[in-house]
Parts: structure tokens; C-alpha cells; sequence
């Protein structure tokens, strides 16, 4: 039998509920937004972590690369936090990475929107006729 969650996502769930509480507070460069963790993804290794994270109210490509790069520049010391918040032997590398599943989510819902307004038009136009 299987368990329902294996050990690599345990350590990925903490990793984000201690990450979300670390990078605001500790992570002090201005050009850093509101960042939003979406997941954790952790090698069953327990080597590396996948980061994703979305940004309030930015899209630009430009703003979003340089989050990441403040991101990237403070994953050690965040490594180093987390070592000291979470009780294992050796924390993951942490790899930060764009969710972009909001933006499609959200252009998706738009494209139905449109074409459910469309058939509406075209339902009433013939009911007219």
C-alpha cells in the first residue's frame, strides 16, 4: 500500500509555508514585488526544489525576470533560514521558477466568457428572426 503523500512532498509543503513567511520579511531588495508562492516541488532526492511563484499585479516579462533574479541571488541565505526552521539533514538547493498558470487560468476564463457571450448573441438574433 502507497502512502498518500510521500516524504518529498511533506518537505516540499513545509518549505513553501516557511518560504512564504521568510521572503517578505527577510528578503530586502526594492525591486522585489508581492510575491505569491503557488508551489514546491522537491526531487525525491530531497536534492533540489522548484520553486513557482506569481506576481500581484505584473505581467511585464521584464519586472518578472528581475523578481526571479532577486529570487536566485537570495536562495542561499533562504536555504540558511530554512536549515534553521526545518529539522533535516540537508536542506534543498532552491530553484525559483514562473508560475504562469494564473495568466493562462485567467485568459482562459476570458475566452469562454467571449464565446458564451457570443452564442447568447447569436441565440437571441435567431429568437428575433
Amino acid at each position: 500500500m502507497s502512502k498518500q503523500y510521500s516524504r518529498a512532498q511533506r518537505v516540499g509543503d513545509q518549505i513553501q509555508r516557511e518560504l512564504a513567511v521568510m521572503i517578505p520579511r527577510e528578503v530586502k531588495d526594492p525591486r522585489l514585488g508581492f510575491v505569491t508562492l503557488t508551489g514546491v516541488d522537491v526531487s525525491r532526492d530531497l536534492g533540489h526544489a522548484k520553486v513557482y511563484v506569481t506576481l500581484m499585479n505584473s505581467e511585464d516579462p521584464e519586472v518578472i525576470e528581475d523578481n526571479l533574479e532577486v529570487l536566485r541571488e537570495a536562495a542561499g541565505y533562504l536555504r540558511m533560514l530554512l536549515g534553521k526552521e526545518i529539522r533535516i539533514r540537508s536542506i534543498p538547493q532552491l530553484h525559483f521558477h514562473y508560475d504562469d498558470s494564473v495568466t493562462r487560468g485567467a485568459y482562459m476564463s476570458s475566452l469562454i466568457e467571449r464565446a458564451v457571450a457570443s452564442d447568447r448573441n447569436n441565440h437571441q438574433q435567431d429568437g428575433d428572426e
